[in-house]
Order: structure tokens, then C-alpha cells, then sequence
């Protein structure tokens, strides 16, 4: 019931992520067991599903219930940020357009990590609500989720663009929020990041970077990286040929990036609306319940966060 992998990324999988193809079922139907226990998780239980949540974890079993639980937690708590439905709405429409996250067809070094373009410059923040930016940028997640093996292996690079980005764009993201973000992106995803690289930044992006460090565990500051505008210093990272023409490289088009994935959000339009019957009940959560006040409130000290 689960997609073959490639022979260049199931050697990956089996020496890296401790992926066992004769233990594969039983993890999966490990997880489907322990679904069906909870009183208050109502997950997909779908195989492809559940296997990125294992693949995503190195197969520990309880890293995978935990992102699960917090993946339908966080999603329940904060739609505004985290769910998509209404993908065909003229608003989201426009910001797939716009092509703010863009999905590079190739990966790096060709069976490596994806390569994820973020334009944070390229929205009006007076005309866009960062809200369904985040929204939008979740949806694409979820859609590498189900699809993208590279992804899902290897673990994704991150490139931010911050060419045109203001402090009118800084503003609209306040530290309650970028603790959601954090917190979402490393505890309930299992997208596994393996660098950022941050290109033409201004210096108002010092500011945001040092209010998000109190936030970040040691790894996750080490993986981001900081240039001006000068993009050869990334190359040897990330060289030229795996960025898009408009880049000075051979790794698609903007515009027919931004086409193949408006098309690709609308096959997933009855995805998205059926993903509304999924989440979780915090009445019904045995134990003690989610203090969501000191996990994301706006008084005291930001947490640190574990990342594998």
C-alpha cells in the first residue's frame, strides 16, 4: 500500500532513517493501533500517510505518536495558521500565484535534498494577510507529505530570499506567531530541515533573527546561514545550476513553477475539505491537558526547542 522508493533513496532510508523494508507494515500498523486507542486524535490512518511520520522520525516509534498527536493538536488550535481549506478562494489564489514558496523540480545534487525557494519580499503586506501565507506554505508541506520522496528522505534546503522584504513584513510577524511557526515546523512536521540560507538580507533581518533565537536549540541556529546580496558565497553550498533561470541557473522557471503547483493545490481542492474531519479533542485528551498558554502565550521566557 506504500510507493517504492527509488534504489538511490532506499539505501538512504535503510542506512539513514533505520528503515527496515521487512518491519515496514508492522511500524505502520503499529501506528494505526495506537490511533485507534486515543479518545481525542482523530488522524488519517492512510499508509503513504503514516509512513512519513516514521520516515520522518528514524523509525522511533514514539517520536512518530508524538509529532502525530501535535501535527492534529496544532492544527485543531490554530486553523488560521495551519489549515488549509479553501484553496480555490480568491485570496489564496492570489498568493499561490504570487509563487511566495516555490518547490524546485529538482533536487540538490539531483538525488539529494528538495530545494524549497521562499521570495519573502515578493507580497504587499498591506494586501496579504501573512496568516494565509502560512496556510498556503502548510499545504504545500502536507502535499510533499503524500508525494515527494526526496523530500521526505533526504530532508528538504531552505532558501529565503529577503530581497524586497520591509519592516512592514517584519511586523506582521510577532513573536507569538513565530513561536507557533517554530514549534509546528520542528515537533509536529516530519519534513526533516538540513540548512537555510538566507540571500539578500537587510539589516532588519538581524533583528527578527536575534528575537527567534531564544526559540531555536543550538542546531537549529547552526543551520542557518546569512548572506548579503552577493550569491556566489552560497554556491558552494547550493551551486548556481540548482537555482531557477530567473536565478542565473537551469532548475525550472518561476513562472512554470508557480503553474505546476497552482494546478497541483486544486487536485488536492476535496483533500483539503475532507482533511476538516481530522484533528484532535482536547476534552477528550486522557491525562493532563495542553497548557496552550505557556506553550505559545505571550508572557514568559521562550521555550527551547528538542530537535532531532
Amino acid at each position: 500500500m506504500v510507493r517504492p522508493l527509488p534504489p538511490c533513496l532506499q539505501k538512504i532510508a535503510i542506512e539513514e532513517l533505520n528503515e527496515d523494508p521487512a518491519r515496514v507494515d508492522d511500524d505502520i500498523q503499529a501506528l494505526k493501533t495506537w490511533i485507534n486507542q486515543q479518545p481525542h486524535l482523530r488522524a488519517r490512518t492512510d499508509d503513504q500517510f503514516l509512513l512519513s511520520f516514521l520516515r520522518g522520525c528514524k523509525y522511533s516509534l514514539e517520536k512518530a505518536k508524538s509529532k502525530i498527536d501535535k501535527y492534529y493538536m496544532l492544527r485543531s488550535k490554530f486553523p488560521e495558521l495551519f489549515s488549509l481549506r479553501d484553496v480555490d478562494s480568491p485570496n489564496i489564489l492570489e498568493i499561490i500565484k504570487l509563487g511566495v514558496g516555490l518547490v524546485l523540480p529538482t533536487p540538490l545534487n539531483e538525488t539529494g535534498p528538495r530545494i524549497l525557494l521562499i521570495r519573502n519580499g515578493c507580497y504587499d503586506p498591506n494586501k496579504c494577510n501573512f496568516a494565509d501565507i502560512m496556510r498556503v506554505a502548510q499545504a504545500c508541506n502536507e502535499i510533499l507529505m503524500w508525494e515527494d520522496d526526496y523530500a521526505i528522505v533526504n530532508g528538504f534546503v531552505h532558501i529565503m530570499d529577503l530581497k524586497d522584504w520591509t519592516k512592514q513584513h517584519f511586523f506582521q510577524v510577532s513573536p507569538s506567531l513565530m513561536k507557533k511557526m517554530a514549534v509546528y515546523s520542528e515537533e509536529a512536521m516530519p519534513l526533516r530541515p538540513k540548512s537555510s540560507h538566507c540571500i539578500n538580507a537587510p539589516s532588519i533581518f538581524e533583528s527578527l533573527f536575534n528575537m527567534m533565537k531564544p526559540m531555536m536549540s543550538e542546531k537549529q541556529v547552526n543551520r542557518m546561514i546569512i548572506y548579503g546580496s552577493n550569491l556566489e558565497k552560497m554556491y558552494s553550498k547550493i551551486p548556481q545550476k540548482y537555482l531557477p533561470k530567473e536565478y542565473g541557473g537551469e532548475n525550472g522557471s518561476i513562472p512554470d513553477i508557480i503553474a505546476h503547483w497552482e494546478k497541483k493545490y486544486l487536485e488536492y481542492r476535496e483533500y483539503f475539505l475532507d482533511d476538516a474531519k481530522f484533528g484532535t479533542d482536547e476534552h477528550l485528551r486522557p491525562g493532563k491537558p495542553i497548557d496552550f498558554e505557556n506553550l505559545f502565550g505571550m508572557e514568559g521566557s521562550f521555550r527551547k526547542l528538542n530537535v532531532d
